[in-house]
C-alpha cells in the first residue's frame, strides 16, 4: 500500500500569499516559499523524504473527523484517540491591515487583511487527556538540502533554522518545549481536558508568543475569511457549499502583492499515477482568464476581477507604456515572468513513483492560437461589466493581438491541450481566434473605432465560414482538428464561448456525440489518447473541466435533465474538503493531477450557477 495520501484528501490552507497542503494525518506535506512557485521547504507530497511539519496525537493517524471552519480557510481536524479527544486547528494567520505604510512587494492595496508569513497550528483537547506531538523537519531546495535548527533566545521555547545558501529563514514558536536535533524540531507533551497549545512556523512576520496571541490570530482570520466570503452573492440553494468553497479556493490561489491566480498550488502531480505527465501548475494561463472574470464577476466579487485584470494586463503589456507590447504568451509567472523554463527534479521520488518531477512549465513558449481570443473576450467581457476605459496604448497593444489572431487563424498549433506531438488544425483553436476578431471588432464599435471594427468584423465572418466548412465531419460534428474525424472535449467549449446558437444542429450533434462517445463512466476524457498524438503514451483519467463544460453545454442545448445529473454525478466525486484536482479516475474515483485546481473550480462555478438560474 502506498504511504502517499490520495491527492483529494489534503487541506489546502492559504493566506493569498503563500499556500499548504495538509495530510489528513496532520502533516503539511508542501509548502514553497518564499512564494509560493519558489522551492518547497516541505515536499513529502512528492517524496517521502522530502521535509514535512506534523501536529496531532501520539500514535494515532487516522482522524475522526477534518472540516473547514464554515466560511474559511480554517482547517479543522479532530482526533480520537484511546484517551481522549482532541481538535487542531491549522491556518495561515491573517491579521488586519494597518496604515503604517505599503507592505513590501505589493502592486495592489490589501483591503480587509493581510497574512504575516507564519502558520498557526492550535491544539485542544475536549475530553480526558491527550498525548501530543509535533514534529517539524523542513528540507530546503525541494528536499535536497537539510539545516540544523538552533535555539533562539533564553528559552525553549523558540528555535529557528536558515537554509544553507539561501534567503529562508524559519523561526519555530510554541507555548509547549521544543526540542531540537539537528534538522529536526519537536514537542512532546500531555494535554488535559480543557488545555491548549499553539505552533507558529514563521518566516517573514511576528508570531504569536503568547495562547492569547494564537486566540486572537485564529479570531482574525476565521473573520478576514467569513468578512471576504460576505461580500459575494450566492444563491440560497443546497448547491451553494460547494460554490463557496469553489469561492475559498479561487481566493486562496490568488497572489495577493500582484493580483495574479495561479492554476494550482502544486507540481509534479500526475494525470496517470507511474507516468510521465507531470507538470507545474504554479503559474497563471492566459487561457484562465475569461472564465476567471466571468466566475468572479458571477459570484459579485468584482473587486477581484479587477486585480486580475489589471495583472493580466501588466504581465500582457509590461510597467512602461512606451514600449511596444510583446509576443502574448499563453502564461505568465504570478510576478509577471515570461521565462518558466523546464527542468526535472530528479532526486525526487514524485508521487507513488510519478517521474520525472518538473518545475518550470515548456508550454510557456509554445504557439497556441486559442490565447488570443481568450485574452480578448476577457477585455470585452470586462469592459462590459462598466470597468473603466481602456487608454489608448493599451488599446493598441490590444489591437495587435487581433491583428496575430487573424494573421494566424489558419496556422497549425500545439492547442488546448498544449499536446507535445506534432502541431495541427485545431478546430477550437481556429474558433478562438475567430472570437478574437469577433470581440475584438465589438470593442472596436464600443471605441468608435470603425474602421478596425469593419475590418475584423469581414475577418471574423470568413473565419467563421472556412470553419464551418473544414471544422465539421460528414456527420455533422465539429472535429477535433482539421486533419481528422476525432472529438475532443474542448469542442464544448463553442456554445459556451457563442460560436454559433446552442440549438444549432451542429452545436447539438457535437455536444450529444462528446456525452455519448467521449466518456467514460458519463465524465469526459479531453481526447482518445491512443488516437491524439500528444507525444506521451499510457492512458490519463477523465478531465473535470471538461465535465463541466459538458453540463453547461448539455444545459444549453436544453438537454436539462442531463445536465442535473451529471452535475450531481460531478458533486459527489468532490474531495473530503469539497476540493478537486485535475482529473478523476473513474475506476477508482481518485482525484488526478494538480490540486485544488483552478480550472475546475471555475467551471464549477459556470455550470452549477446556471443550472440553479435555470431552476428559476
Amino acid at each position: 500500500m502506498s504511504t502517499f495520501p490520495p491527492i483529494a484528501d489534503y487541506g489546502f490552507l492559504s493566506d493569498c500569499e503563500n499556500n499548504c497542503l495538509v495530510a489528513p494525518d496532520g502533516s503539511i506535506e508542501w509548502l514553497s516559499l518564499p512564494r509560493p512557485d519558489s522551492p518547497s521547504v516541505f515536499g513529502a507530497l512528492l517524496d517521502r523524504n522530502a521535509g514535512s511539519f506534523r501536529l496531532g496525537p501520539v500514535n494515532t493517524l487516522v482522524p475522526d473527523h477534518r472540516r473547514y471552519l464554515p466560511g474559511t480557510m480554517v482547517l479543522e481536524t479532530t482526533w480520537h484517540t484511546p484517551t481522549g479527544w482532541l481538535v487542531v486547528n491549522d491556518l495561515f494567520v491573517v491579521r488586519p491591515v494597518s496604515d503604517e505604510g505599503r507592505r513590501a512587494g505589493y502592486d495592489r492595496v490589501p483591503r480587509i487583511g493581510a497574512g504575516v508569513g507564519t502558520i498557526l497550528r492550535t491544539a485542544t483537547c475536549i475530553s480526558g487527556k491527550v498525548d501530543v506531538v509535533a514534529t517539524c523537519l523542513p528540507m530546503f531546495d525541494y528536499g535536497a538540502t537539510p539545516s540544523a535548527w538552533s535555539y533562539d533566545g533564553d528559552s525553549y521555547h523558540s528555535v529557528a533554522v536558515r537554509q544553507p545558501d539561501g534567503d529562508v529563514t524559519l523561526s519555530l514558536h510554541s507555548s509547549f518545549q521544543l526540542g531540537q536535533v539537528s534538522a529536526r524540531a519537536y514537542v512532546r507533551c500531555a494535554l488535559n481536558e480543557g488545555e491548549s497549545g499553539f505552533v507558529a512556523l514563521t518566516w517573514s512576520g511576528p508570531p504569536p508568543t503568547t495562547q492569547q496571541e494564537a486566540d486572537a490570530d485564529l479570531k482574525s482570520t476565521v473573520s478576514f475569511w467569513r468578512d471576504w466570503l460576505s461580500t459575494g452573492t450566492f444563491p440560497d440553494h443546497q448547491w451553494r457549499p460547494f460554490l463557496e468553497r469553489s469561492a475559498l479556493t479561487l481566493k486562496g490561489l490568488s497572489y495577493a502583492p500582484t493580483g495574479a491566480i495561479m492554476a494550482a498550488s502544486t507540481t509534479g502531480l500526475p494525470e496517470t499515477p507511474g507516468g510521465a505527465r507531470n507538470w507545474d501548475y504554479r503559474y497563471t494561463w492566459i487561457r484562465d482568464t475569461g472564465f476567471t472574470l466571468r466566475a468572479l464577476y458571477r459570484l459579485g466579487y468584482e473587486w477581484e476581477a479587477l486585480e486580475y485584470f489589471a495583472f493580466i494586463l501588466e504581465a500582457v503589456r509590461g510597467k512602461d507604456l512606451n514600449k511596444p507590447v510583446s509576443e502574448l504568451q499563453i502564461m505568465y509567472g504570478i510576478g509577471g515572468e515570461r521565462d518558466l523554463s523546464e527542468r526535472t527534479i530528479d532526486h525526487l521520488s514524485g508521487w507513488r513513483d510519478s517521474k520525472p518531477v518538473r518545475v518550470g512549465n515548456g508550454a510557456w513558449n509554445q504557439h497556441q492560437n486559442d490565447v488570443w481570443g481568450m485574452l480578448i473576450d476577457a477585455v470585452d467581457s470586462h469592459l462590459h461589466r462598466g470597468a473603466e476605459q481602456i487608454i489608448a496604448p493599451v488599446w493598441e497593444g490590444l489591437a495587435g493581438f487581433v491583428d496575430d489572431a487573424i494573421k494566424h487563424a489558419g496556422d497549425a498549433d500545439q492547442g488546448i491541450w498544449e499536446i507535445r506531438g506534432e502541431p495541427q488544425h485545431f478546430t477550437e483553436s481556429a474558433v478562438m481566434c475567430w472570437l478574437a476578431a469577433d470581440r475584438g471588432a465589438d470593442l472596436a464599435q464600443e471605441r468608435g473605432d470603425s474602421e478596425r471594427a469593419t475590418r475584423w468584423q469581414k475577418a471574423a465572418d470568413a473565419m467563421k465560414a472556412e470553419i464551418l466548412d473544414r471544422g465539421v465531419d460528414e456527420q455533422g460534428r465539429f472535429r477535433q482538428a482539421y486533419e481528422n474525424d476525432e472529438l475532443d472535449a474542448s469542442l464544448l467549449l463553442l456554445p459556451i464561448m457563442g460560436f454559433l446558437p446552442p440549438d444549432d444542429d451542429r452545436i447539438r450533434a457535437t455536444v450529444l456525440a462528446v456525452a455519448d462517445e467521449l466518456t467514460e463512466d458519463g465524465l469526459v476524457l479531453r481526447y482518445k489518447v491512443d488516437s491524439t498524438d500528444t507525444g506521451f503514451t499510457g492512458r490519463e483519467g477523465t478531465f473535470t473541466i471538461c465535465s463541466w463544460w459538458l453540463v453547461s453545454a448539455l444545459a444549453m442545448i436544453g438537454e436539462t435533465g442531463r445536465a442535473r445529473a451529471l452535475c450531481k454525478k460531478l458533486l459527489s466525486y468532490a474531495g473530503p474538503l469539497n476540493l478537486y484536482a485535475e482529473e478523476i479516475d473513474t475506476s477508482t474515483g481518485e482525484h488526478l493531477g494538480n490540486f485544488p485546481q483552478a480550472f475546475t473550480h471555475l467551471a464549477l462555478i459556470e455550470a452549477v450557477s446556471q443550472l440553479i438560474e435555470n431552476e428559476g
